[in-house]
C-alpha cells in the first residue's frame, strides 16, 4: 500500500503566514518580531517566509499593502465627506478585541527603507483621499495639512485603544461618530464651501 505525499496548498500557507505576520508586527513591531516565531504561529517551516515573501523585509511589506487594500475597501474608497465620520468611526471603534488593531501596522517602521516609503506612501494617499472627499484639491497644501490632522486623530485613536485607555477603549461607532465629525468638520468641512 502506498501512501501518496502530502500536497501543500501554496495560498492556504502564504495566507496563514500573512495573518500570523499581520498579528505580530502589529502587536510587537517590525524589530522585535522574528520569522521563527512567524512561521511558528502559521504552524509552518520558516524557509516558506523566504519561498513566498523572499525576506522579512518582503512580509512585512507583504501585510502593508494588505493592510492598505483592507482599507480602501472598508473606508476611504469613494467615501463623501459626509459619510466620513460614521465611516470611519465604524472602522476604529467596532468592538475592541485581543488582537491588534491592524491600522497600527501603518505606524510601524520596519527600518527597511523601501517597507517605510510603502508606509508613508500609504499614509499620504490616505490623506489624500480625505482631501478628495472634502472637495478639495489634494495637490493645495493647507488642505493637505488640515487632512493629515484628522488622519492623525484617526490613528491617534487606535494607538489609545490599543493601550487600553478608558472610556475611549470601551466606546462604540455611535459614541466616535460624533467627535469624529466635529473634528473632520472643522478641518475639512471649510473645504467645502
Amino acid at each position: 500500500m502506498s501512501v501518496e505525499p502530502r500536497r501543500r496548498d501554496a495560498a492556504a500557507t502564504r495566507q496563514a503566514l500573512l495573518t500570523a505576520a499581520r498579528r505580530r508586527f502589529a502587536a510587537d513591531g517590525y524589530t522585535a518580531t522574528s520569522v521563527r516565531d512567524i512561521a511558528t504561529e502559521a504552524g509552518v517551516n520558516v524557509a516558506l517566509i523566504s519561498r513566498y515573501f523572499e525576506s522579512k523585509e518582503g512580509l512585512f511589506r507583504a501585510c502593508l499593502r494588505g493592510t492598505v487594500d483592507e482599507l480602501k475597501r472598508s473606508v476611504f474608497e469613494d467615501m463623501p465627506l459626509a459619510d466620513a465620520p460614521r465611516l470611519i468611526a465604524e472602522r476604529l471603534a467596532g468592538q475592541p478585541s485581543k488582537e491588534p488593531n491592524q491600522l497600527l501596522l501603518l505606524l510601524r517602521s520596519s527600518g527597511e527603507a523601501n517597507a517605510d516609503r510603502i508606509r508613508l506612501d500609504v499614509l499620504n494617499s490616505l490623506a489624500r483621499r480625505l482631501a478628495t472627499a472634502a472637495g478639495s484639491s489634494p495637490d493645495d497644501e493647507s488642505v493637505m495639512l488640515n487632512a493629515q490632522v484628522v488622519l492623525s486623530t484617526a490613528l491617534g485613536i487606535v494607538i489609545l485603544r490599543s493601550a487600553g485607555l478608558q472610556p475611549l477603549t470601551a466606546a462604540g461607532p455611535e459614541e466616535l461618530a460624533d467627535p469624529l465629525r466635529k473634528v473632520i468638520e472643522a478641518m475639512l468641512g471649510s473645504a467645502r464651501g
